[in-house]
């Protein structure tokens, strides 16, 4: 007996890169109709990548319909609505651009371009482009615990911000054997832990304060300026075995302060050289009237302690974010039961599909990108004056500086 349901319309998904970043938007679009009752179907049409034989083998992998070789055929086909870009960030302009300029729809992972330069016509393109979607893939936002925290405070919970601190701490780049990878040349990526990372943090500061950055002061570095070259293996990549190596020509770490026009101070701290931490993106919010903490290594919690308590019930109360009435949670499991990282691109694409029917910009937007990547320009120009006050000097040079 046939269906009498009716048939959703499909919302055609073209995705250009297939790694890591790939690999969770590919389940995020596979997942996202199977929980969410959506106005579109996604479909999964086609990947793209430059290897043909690679790019079938992802598409087989990771549930999509075809594969493509060059984004710009990917682009021009009827059966594709919305291209969603996974790609290193020295193309994320051009084809985001192009694309949008070709009436698609448009998710393009962080940090949204390498330049200002490029954000800048990667916004300009999206202004100029009516009824299509531009979205930027902070996906954090998407995290349960961290929709609650943007709750409480855009209802006023915490009273006037005073405090926001920031850290975010892996450990992959601390073997100085570790191959030099497309996100240690700034020509590919930008920058290093500071665009990879702290983009991230910059976003849910200004997300959770609900206002830009006014001004920063930062230090950058990079310990480890040389690394061997990458050569391909049956395995996959590895270091030259004859050890030639090449320059590491981004930061790997950031440290850097900021102030908000509402005079609420941030610190945020960014770094892939922290031995034991995988993962860690910790957030303090101070305000008048309380304060919120959260580990997205403990990512279905929230902190919270409520400053107008009576002393005598004062400390910080833990939230358990698995309940129906918290962010996206009524469509997942019964009351108790926790979500993961992987969720986040489901929520990222529920809500912009949902954008799609609705014809509204979702957010974060490509102008929230844009402020986002002036903000990470503003670091490394602050970084790259490398002015500080000493005893000695009011304004000195460090010595030693490694970036």
């Amino acid at each position: 007996m046939e269906s009498t349901v009716a048939r959703k319309p499909r919302l055609g998904i073209g995705m250009v890169g297939y790694a890591f970043m790939g690999a969770v938007h590919s389940q995020g679009w596979r997942t996202v109709g199977r929980v969410f009752d959506l106005p579109f179907e996604p479909h999964l049409a086609a990947v793209c990548g430059r290897n043909r034989q690679a790019a079938r083998a992802a598409a087989d992998k990771l549930g999509w319909a075809s594969a493509e070789t060059d984004w710009r055929d990917l682009i021009r086909r009827d059966d594709i609505d919305l291209v969603d870009i996974c790609t290193p960030g020295e193309s994320h302009a051009e084809i985001a651009i192009a694309a949008l300029d070709a009436g698609k729809h448009v998710l393009c992972e962080k940090p949204l371009a390498n330049t200002v330069e490029e954000a800048e016509a990667m916004a300009a393109a999206a202004a100029r482009s009516p009824g299509r979607i531009a979205m930027v893939g902070f996906n954090y936002r998407r995290t349960p615990a961290l929709s609650l925290a943007h709750g409480l405070i855009a209802a006023g919970r915490l009273g006037t911000l005073r405090h926001i601190r920031l850290t975010y701490l892996q450990d992959w780049l601390v073997d100085p054997d570790f191959p030099l990878t497309w996100r240690l040349r700034r020509e590919s990526a930008g920058s290093g832990a500071l665009g990879d990372l702290g983009s991230h943090i910059v976003d849910l500061a200004q997300h959770l304060a609900g206002e830009p950055l006014a001004g920063v002061t930062a230090l950058t570095t990079t310990f480890i300026a040389e690394r061997p070259l990458l050569t391909a293996v049956p395995a996959g990549l590895t270091g030259s075995p004859r050890g030639d190596r090449g320059k590491v020509t981004v930061d790997d770490a950031a440290l850097f302060t900021g102030r908000f026009p509402s005079g609420a101070l941030a610190s945020f701290e960014a770094t892939r050289f922290a031995h034991g931490r995988k993962n860690a993106l910790r957030i303090e919010i101070n305000g008048e009237d309380g304060s919120l903490t959260f580990d997205l290594e403990r990512l279905n919690e929230l902190h919270f302690f409520d400053g107008t308590a009576p002393g005598a019930e004062a400390g910080f109360r833990r939230i358990l974010v698995t309940e129906p009435d918290h962010p996206y949670l009524a469509a997942w499991w019964p009351p108790g039961h926790g979500l993961g990282y992987e969720h986040t691109f489901v929520h990222q694409a529920r809500d912009l599909v949902q954008a799609v029917a609705d014809g509204t910009q979702p957010s974060p937007s490509f102008a929230d990108g844009l402020q986002v990547q002036r903000v990470l320009t503003a670091i490394e120009e602050s970084a790259a004056k490398d002015c500080v006050y000493t005893p000695v000097s009011p304004c000195g040079k460090r010595e030693g500086r490694a970036s």
